[in-house]
């Protein structure tokens, strides 16, 4: 089973482009902030290259913003190429099958936080929960 959930912040605006044969594809790169900090130091982040294809591209590019808290489920997926030197290159990205809006929506830009992307038709059932509705 490959399937990747991840919660982070738009690093940058996401970038839409279009393949040799016109399908869509968006990219952009999610910085998830690790989920514990040693006591004296900085909170630590991943950042994560993101394929978003078709209409979940579309969407991504369309709805999402720079420093935006987003969901994005997908699978992990390496590629290889030669570059113009003929070095090789690898690359580790999500492709994403899903994208949810996960800011609160006090700290919300869009008035959107209700919709999500999705390749299938189950929305996955997401919803971003307030801190004060947590049980603890």
């Amino acid at each position: 089973m490959n399937k990747a959930i991840l919660m982070g912040r738009l690093t940058a605006d996401p970038e839409m482009r279009h393949t040799t044969t016109g399908k869509s594809v968006c990219t952009f790169r999610l910085a998830v902030n690790r989920r514990f900090v040693r006591q004296g130091e900085e909170q630590q982040a991943d950042f994560f290259p993101i394929v978003a294809w078709e209409k979940t591209g579309e969407f991504c590019n369309n709805y999402f913003r720079k420093g935006q808290q987003v969901a994005i489920v997908g699978r992990i997926q390496t590629r290889t190429w030669d570059d113009p030197e003929g070095n090789k290159r690898y690359i580790t990205e999500i492709v994403a099958e899903e994208a949810h809006f996960a800011d609160s929506k006090n700290s919300s830009t869009t008035d959107n936080n209700n919709y999500n992307a999705s390749n299938t038709q189950d929305t996955g059932g997401f919803y971003p929960v307030e801190d004060d509705e947590l049980p603890f």
